[in-house]
């Protein structure tokens, strides 16, 4: 079995919220707490490339993601990544060959009980294990084609389109 890497960038599922104002920073990443906290049995390695919530990255911060994952000798990545600009990133990556890499993020802060943020990075981990090469989303409990899908901001989920 091979060793899945686990890049972190910030988002959402990162976030610390300080007061009710909803006053946040994105915080260290909590992917290795809740893999931890599932007990899981494969192994992974984890790097935070930087601590950005989606919306205040740009074409640099992508690019350096694409830079990163093209070096790094791992076949399977798993990317945690805020929701609002993730298709984005993933379509950045699509450029990369001979790897499955997989992004997903959550609509709540890890840190919340009510998150989404485990069962998209459990989904995340099966999918990276036994898609083909190439690049997807996980969210909602589904696996989507960076290039035929949105985020529904008002329905707070992602879905396909043609």
């Amino acid at each position: 079995m091979s060793t899945i890497k686990i890049f972190t960038v910030g988002g959402t599922i990162d976030k610390i919220y300080f007061d009710q104002k909803s006053t946040y920073q994105v915080g260290d990443p909590k992917i290795v707490e809740v893999l931890q906290e599932a007990n899981v049995s494969f192994d992974y390695e984890t790097e935070s490339l930087m601590q950005k919530d989606s919306l205040d990255m740009n074409e640099s911060d992508r690019q350096l993601i694409l830079e990163k994952i093209s070096q790094d000798p791992h076949e399977q990545i798993v990317i945690t990544h805020g929701t609002d600009t993730m298709v984005d990133t993933a379509r950045t990556l699509s450029v990369i060959q001979n790897k499955t890499i997989v992004l997903t993020g959550s609509m709540q802060p890890a840190r919340f009980k009510n998150s989404d943020a485990a069962f998209n990075i459990g989904c995340a981990v099966a999918a990276v294990q036994t898609l083909p090469h190439g690049v997807y989303l996980t969210m909602n409990g589904q696996i989507f084609d960076p290039f035929t899908t949105r985020k529904n901001v008002e329905m707070n989920r992602f879905e396909s389109f043609k």
